[in-house]
């Protein structure tokens, strides 16, 4: 009997929807835009989440930034000190000094600026300038379509050389071989040594033009500021992340005198914590969605209380015969209830698609891998049948309470 009211409710349900387009649209309506939501933002989140993932793996995931300041702790306030006040800059000598310690593979000076590139008729605006120690491409995975990275004789010297990202470089140069020509950096001419590839994450898709030149010739020519270098460590192959770094701050807090009592007054900072920074904001993201979800599913609550209590009164004459037929109140409460979960469901079912829509346009049109998981799909199924329950409960409780001489007497 169970799986006949089954099956007798869905097919109820789907009846009523068709028998009132315009009331059942309305009432799905909430449902369509909360699952939706779930399943645009799930998908959203995910994508970036991966490509987050992809871009610590792509750094290495046993490397770490050495720095003045921990800047994934950095919020917006209205006064106090600087995260960097009392933190003295970190100096050439101890970048030189981190790469000669055993368990440190490299250590790369690192620093950025933007910059006007020029070549010809082509101007680029702002370009992202990295200022980097030789070997950078030790940390920074990718590859050399043409040319080479510069070499240390380079930094040594000062030298005006500049590697510029596959995609700047066409933008520069076209169909040239950029190799050996000269561009423009803010009026400063440099001479093309190679052009660089990064492996693909978010991060190389989002800024295609950057150039890369030696720290030294930054300071020199580009006005680089010294005292926001940071490190960029690569660990030894035989030795662990927490050795690499454990001995990085023993030889920093001797080389600047720390006593045992005192705070480092620099900042050690893994891949994994601008991971768990990302975790953070998305977590915000994620009570948003929630939040706008469970406006959109109250919005379809209401409405399915309303159909749900229209069809009740329309069709009391039908719940008189049936329970002269001897259905029970329980028969009838489950009927109801099936056929408020199914309008809730069939809502469900057309937000997943626009949802799923939303996600396959972001995937194609961004360089987000936005995708689907398959936790947000089981969560807006569950979200849905549960609405269908709660909002559908008094309607379908009202009509197991009807007096069955009274409702085979309603016209």
């Amino acid at each position: 009997m169970r799986i006949e009211s089954l099956g007798e409710g869905i097919a109820l349900a789907f009846e009523q929807l068709r028998a009132n387009k315009i009331r059942s649209a309305l009432t799905i309506l909430g449902v369509i835009v909360g699952v939706a939501t779930v399943m645009a933002m799930s998908a959203l989140i995910t994508g970036i989440r991966t490509s987050i993932m992809e871009g610590i793996e792509a750094a290495g995931p046993k490397n770490f930034v050495v720095a003045r300041f921990d800047f994934n702790t950095v919020r917006i306030s209205d006064g106090g000190e600087p995260p960097w006040a009392g933190k003295p800059p970190i100096t050439i000598e101890e970048i030189r000094g981190i790469g000669r310690l055993d368990k440190i593979r490299r250590a790369i000076a690192n620093g950025s600026a933007t910059a006007r590139i020029e070549f010809g008729s082509q101007r680029f605006e702002d370009v992202q300038i990295n200022a980097s120690g030789p070997a950078w491409g030790e940390y920074t995975h990718g590859s050399f379509p043409a040319g080479h990275d510069f070499l240390p004789a380079d930094v040594r010297a000062s030298r005006p050389v500049i590697v510029l990202s596959q995609a700047l470089a066409e933008g520069l140069f076209g169909r040239l071989d950029p190799i050996g020509r000269a561009v423009q950096v803010n009026g400063v001419r440099f001479r093309v040594v190679g052009t660089f590839e990064p492996a693909g994450n978010i991060f190389a898709d989002v800024t295609k033009h950057f150039a890369v030149v030696p720290y030294t010739s930054a300071l020199k020519y580009l006005a680089v500021d010294r005292r926001w270098l940071n490190v960029l460590v690569v660990t030894a192959a035989d030795a662990t992340q927490d050795e690499a770094i454990d001995e990085v701050i023993t030889y920093l807090r001797t080389s600047r005198g720390l006593r045992p009592a005192e705070p480092n007054n620099f900042a050690i900072i893994r891949q994994e914590e601008m991971a768990d920074s990302f975790n953070r904001l998305t977590g915000i993201f994620f009570m948003v969605m929630l939040a706008l979800s469970s406006v959109g599913l109250m919005v379809g609550g209401v409405g399915v209380i309303g159909t749900m209590t229209i069809a009740v009164t329309e069709r009391t004459r039908e719940i008189g015969v049936r329970k002269a037929l001897g259905a029970t109140r329980k028969e009838i409460l489950w009927q109801f209830l099936i056929e408020a979960v199914t309008v809730t469901l069939a809502g469900a079912a057309v937000g997943m698609a626009l949802g799923a829509g939303l996600a396959f346009l972001v995937a194609g049109l961004t360089p987000i891998p936005a995708s689907i998981p398959a936790w947000a799909v089981a969560a807006a199924l569950l979200m849905a049948a549960i609405a269908g329950v709660l909002f559908g409960l008094w309607p379908a409780w009202r009509a197991a309470r009807l007096d069955p001489v009274v409702a085979l007497r309603h016209e």
